[in-house]
């Protein structure tokens, strides 16, 4: 039955009288930084409300601009550095503190591994209530001249009539003009001095959406429109990445594919003797001297012999189960995307690998009922995007494995995922963090888990 709307005329006003007013958005505010999040941004408090200000470091008193404010939480950036930390150091780019990229190079590289340790052994304590038997030492490599894939932004600008180049600001759709970045690896950072003087060259620099930039067995550019590119257009990008020594991708509608359809583009994980062929829109981690490091400590970890039947979960194009293969009797690989399956499949043919094999499956979703797990396996490798792995570990006691190591781009799902697997009896044996991406505060880690 409906109630009878009142008509007592009645205003109730909120609990706790008056709101309190929204910090606006640019206001400048003197704070005490008491500590730095996860994220790299330096914690303040003042009026009840918690302050996260990119660039300030702990101990500091700072200038802060407002970019957004919500609630208790304000988001700022150091406008003015009033009293600096010790640990502060100049940083190393001069577009630092416009591009949005690497948001802690103030920050010398042992503090930085330091604080993505710490970020790690949170997560772990306060989501899952444990902490590993052993840490490992961080993995890590060079501080700059890492990143061997990159995505340069690039828009017309109708009023100005002129093309934009370069990389988004922080917190911000603008486009910073760059054409040198220290943290690519030295071929791209040639490529990237003379983009951006190409691009703005082409009779329809309209038509264009974005570059990538790849480095590997070959370096690549490629090239997204949004329009036919004019057959002059095509010529000056193609004479660029002759110059270059570097292939021309173009993507339009369809998926990437080289001007050369003979072109080929791939990655060496040279302590395994092997050659895995990708294609720009593959995942593939950026950091290929880490990456190589990853692989040989996963491998430590989880110590697959050569009678073994080893389950490589979230396999992409066999970083892992290539590698595996070369110590263990058969690798299950399982990746969520035919496409994928297939190219990973096809790279085990292309090495001579023949005791893995590929499978597709929705890895959202619980193994049970899968043809490939009934068999069980010796141990388990998982890879998980940042969403990690919740419903596959949900059973994988079932799997009957010992040993289990878990690489992941997410403490925060990592730590979730953990307590599931400690809840089935595994132990959290040892832990640590992989430095893939210097100068900022995105954390990989690995974890290693062992049943009883």
């Amino acid at each position: 039955m409906s109630k009878k709307k009142s008509n007592s005329g009645l205003r109730f006003q909120p609990a706790g009288g008056n709101r309190t007013p929204q910090v606006p958005v640019g206001k400048k505010q003197r704070l005490d930084i008491e500590r730095l999040a996860g994220d790299g941004r330096g914690i303040a408090f003042l009026d009840g409300r918690t302050w996260f200000v990119s660039g300030a470091l702990a101990g500091e008193a700072v200038e802060a601009r407002v970019l957004n404010a919500r609630g208790k939480v304000v988001e700022a950036r150091l406008e003015r550095l009033l009293q600096a930390s010790p640990e502060r150091r100049e940083a190393p780019c001069r577009h630092y503190a416009r591009c949005g990229g690497c948001n802690l190079q103030h920050l010398p590289h042992e503090a930085q591994l330091a604080l993505k340790q710490r970020t790690l052994a949170e997560q772990l304590q306060r989501v899952a209530g444990v902490q590993p038997e052993e840490w490992a030492a961080p993995l890590s490599g060079p501080e700059f001249g890492y990143r061997r894939r990159a995505r340069v932004a690039v828009r017309w600008d109708v009023k100005a009539r002129q093309l934009e180049v370069g990389f988004r600001a922080e917190a911000s759709q603008d486009i910073i003009a760059i054409d040198d970045c220290a943290v690519l690896v030295q071929p791209l950072q040639s490529i990237l001095r003379h983009l951006p003087t190409v691009l703005r060259s082409l009779s329809k620099p309209q038509a264009l959406g974005h570059v990538e930039l790849f480095s590997g067995t070959a370096e690549a550019v490629l090239v997204r429109h949004v329009a036919p590119l004019p057959a002059e257009d095509l010529a000056k990008l193609q004479a660029f990445c002759e110059q270059a020594n570097a292939q021309l991708w173009l993507q339009g509608e369809d998926e990437p594919a080289p001007v050369d359809p003979a072109a080929q583009l791939g990655f060496a994980l040279a302590p395994w003797q092997l050659e895995l062929a990708w294609r720009p829109g593959d995942f593939v981690q950026v950091n290929a001297q880490v990456n190589t490091a990853m692989i040989e400590q996963a491998l430590g970890w989880l110590a697959p012999q050569a009678d073994e039947r080893v389950l490589d979960l979230f396999c992409g194009l066999g970083n892992f189960a290539l590698p595996l293969a070369r110590k263990a009797r058969e690798v299950v690989a399982v990746e969520g995307v035919q496409a994928m399956v297939d190219r990973a499949a096809a790279n085990a043919r292309n090495n001579n690998v023949h005791n893995a094999r590929f499978f597709q499956a929705d890895l959202s979703q619980p193994l049970a009922g899968t043809g490939w797990a009934a068999e069980g396996f010796s141990a388990v490798l998982l890879d998980p995007p940042r969403d990690g792995a919740f419903e596959v570990v949900q059973g994988i006691a079932r799997l009957q494995a010992k040993r289990l190591v878990y690489v992941s781009c997410n403490p925060a799902t990592l730590a979730r995922d953990a307590q599931v697997l400690v809840g089935q009896g595994y132990r959290l044996k040892r832990a640590g963090i992989l430095d893939m991406f210097p100068q900022t505060a995105h954390v990989e880690a690995m974890a290693l888990f062992e049943a009883g």
